[in-house]
C-alpha cells in the first residue's frame, strides 16, 4: 500500500465570508500542492474541504497520515464525534442538525478508501508544510469570481417570512 502524508489548512476572510482551502501531498519524492476558492463559506467547512480534496487526488488506496491545524477536523475524526454524528441521523448530543453534513458525509467515504490517520499540528508555529498550506488556503480566499459553496449558501439561507 502507497504511504502518502497529506497537510491541510482551510481560511476565510470574515467567517462566513470568501473562503479558501489548501493541501500538500507527499508522496515519496513526488510533492503536489492543491488549493481552491468559495465565494461564501465557513472556516471550518474550508478545513473539511481541504482533506477531501486531497485525499480524492490520490489516484489508488494509500495508508495516509493527515495532518491539519483544525481541532474541529482533527478531534471530530479521532475522538468518534463524526460516527456519532452519523448514527443518530445527523443530529449532534442537542439534537440539533450536526453542521456541515455534507462534507463530513464525503470525507468519510474517502476515508473509506484509504488508511488515514488524522493528527493535529498547531497552527502558525513554524510548520513548514502547514505555514504553506496556510498560504495556498489565504490566497485561493483572495480570488476574484469565486464559486458558490453550494452546501453552505443552499442550507443558509434565511426563511422566509409568510406573514
Amino acid at each position: 500500500m502507497n504511504s502518502v502524508t497529506i497537510y491541510t489548512d482551510g481560511a476565510c476572510t470574515g467567517n462566513p465570508g470568501p473562503g479558501g482551502y489548501g493541501a500538500v501531498i507527499v508522496n515519496g519524492r513526488q510533492r503536489q500542492e492543491l488549493s481552491g476558492g468559495f465565494r461564501l463559506t465557513t472556516n471550518n467547512r474550508m478545513e473539511l474541504t481541504a482533506a477531501i480534496e486531497a485525499l480524492k487526488s490520490l489516484k489508488s488506496s494509500s495508508s495516509v497520515k493527515l495532518y491539519s491545524d483544525s481541532k474541529y477536523l482533527v478531534d471530530a475524526m479521532t475522538l468518534g464525534w463524526v460516527e456519532q454524528w452519523k448514527s443518530n441521523r445527523w443530529r449532534n448530543s442537542s439534537k440539533q442538525k450536526a453542521l456541515n453534513s455534507d462534507l463530513w458525509k464525503e470525507l468519510l467515504q474517502q476515508c473509506s478508501r484509504h488508511q488515514v490517520t488524522f493528527n493535529w499540528v498547531q497552527g502558525h508555529a513554524g510548520n513548514r508544510e502547514n505555514e504553506r498550506c496556510d498560504a495556498l488556503s489565504t490566497a485561493a480566499a483572495r480570488h476574484k469570481n469565486l464559486p458558490p459553496d453550494k452546501g453552505y449558501e443552499e442550507t443558509s439561507k434565511p426563511v422566509p417570512k409568510l406573514f
